[in-house]
Parts: C-alpha cells; sequence; structure tokens
C-alpha cells in the first residue's frame, strides 16, 4: 500500500489535542508551501491565509468561537491553527499582480502572451462577476481546494487536523481585521497531534463503499 493511501485512511478529525507536542518548524514551512502552491480556477488565487503559532495568536482566533463553545479548546490546545480567507474581490489591479507573478516565473514571456493570458482570466472572473452573480462562492470554492490540499498534506506528515466552519464569521473578520485587508474568513484549520482522550481516535473509519460513490463509464 502506498504511504498517500495510508495517509487518507488513516486520518481523521481530531477531537482534542495535546498542547504539550508542537509540530516541527520544517513541518509548518511545507505546509505554507502547499498552501501557497494549491490549484485554483485559472490560476486566480483568491485567498489569504493566516497561520496562528502564539498562543495570543490562536487566543484571536478563538475569540470567532464565543458561541461555539465545542471549537474553542480545539484551536486553544491545537499546536498551529491556520484561518483560511477568501477575497472579497478579484479586482483589476490583483489580477495584475498575478500577471505580473506568472510573468517573472516565465510563464508568459511576451506582451502578446501576456495580454492573451490577462483576457482569458477576466473571461472567467467577469462571467461569475456578473452573469452567474456567484463570484464569491467561486471563489469560495478555490479556497476549499486548498483546504482539501492541506488536509491532505498533513495527514502525509502525520499531523493531525481539524477543519472547523463552527464559528462566527463576522466575530472573527472582526478579531483579525481582515474586512480591512480585503478578505473574509472561509474555514479555519487546527494542526497539532492527537490527545489520549481524543475518542475520535479510536473509531474506525467509515466511507461508503467504492461501488457507490464511483462510475466507470
Amino acid at each position: 500500500m502506498s504511504e498517500l493511501i495510508k495517509a487518507v485512511q488513516s486520518r481523521y478529525t481530531c477531537k482534542a489535542y495535546n498542547p504539550a507536542k508542537k509540530i516541527p518548524a520544517e513541518h509548518i514551512e511545507q505546509l505554507k508551501t502547499l498552501l501557497q502552491f494549491s490549484p485554483s480556477s485559472v490560476n486566480s488565487q483568491p485567498w489569504h491565509f493566516i497561520v496562528a503559532a502564539s498562543d495570543a495568536g490562536k487566543a484571536k482566533v478563538a475569540e470567532g468561537t464565543a458561541n461555539f463553545a465545542f471549537n474553542t479548546d480545539k484551536i486553544l490546545k491545537a499546536s498551529h491553527v491556520i484561518v483560511l480567507c477568501t477575497r472579497q474581490d478579484l479586482s483589476e489591479q490583483y489580477l495584475l499582480q498575478v500577471l505580473a507573478q506568472e510573468a517573472a516565473d516565465g510563464r508568459v514571456t511576451d506582451e502578446k502572451s501576456q495580454a492573451a493570458l490577462h483576457q482569458g482570466r477576466q473571461f472567467f472572473v467577469n462571467m461569475h462577476r456578473f452573469e452567474l452573480k456567484d463570484a464569491q462562492h467561486w471563489m469560495e470554492k478555490q479556497t476549499y481546494l486548498a483546504l482539501g490540499t492541506l488536509l491532505l498534506g498533513a495527514a502525509s506528515l502525520g499531523i493531525d487536523a481539524t477543519p472547523i466552519e463552527g464559528f462566527d464569521v463576522t466575530a472573527l473578520n472582526q478579531a483579525l481585521g481582515l474586512r480591512e485587508q480585503g478578505v473574509n474568513a472561509s474555514v479555519i484549520v487546527a494542526l497539532g497531534y492527537r490527545d489520549d482522550s481524543d475518542f475520535n481516535a479510536k473509531l474506525p473509519k467509515s466511507r461508503l463503499p467504492q461501488t457507490d460513490v464511483i462510475s466507470e463509464i
């Protein structure tokens, strides 16, 4: 069995963390790289990620769980917490920033190809902005692609994780000043190592059979 399959079959949603066990710095750097290189539609990258490692930082994130107390301890006792945020808008300025980075990285080498790439990306952004009117939802889908990348990466490194949607978005946005930064909190991920009290670690993994969820044509 491959190491990747072992990771996905053994990972689960951690319910209790051991606050004494910390993730090595080199593993955090690897997870940050996974987030940076996550896929997104037309390479739009409509996200921002906030990593909280200090007690003060995690306490700030935990302010968003005042009405979701069952998640507070997970955030406070985890080694690290990452808030995955979604941009409020894909402005022309931001799209040009993405294009400039692509040019700097050698993806486009002349003005004509740069213009074509920019026009193609604008087409999809404007389609979701004006015709489909679901731009925010579309951008958040890309953030959730990054979430999947993060969870798989954590599992491959033997790091436990808890994706958390049970929080007050308005409260967390205010606590971290996210609106002023042009982003909104989408999902929180607690990261660390399970505590012996974690009941979920002792339960068998359960998924529907492949024959129920996969069809081949």
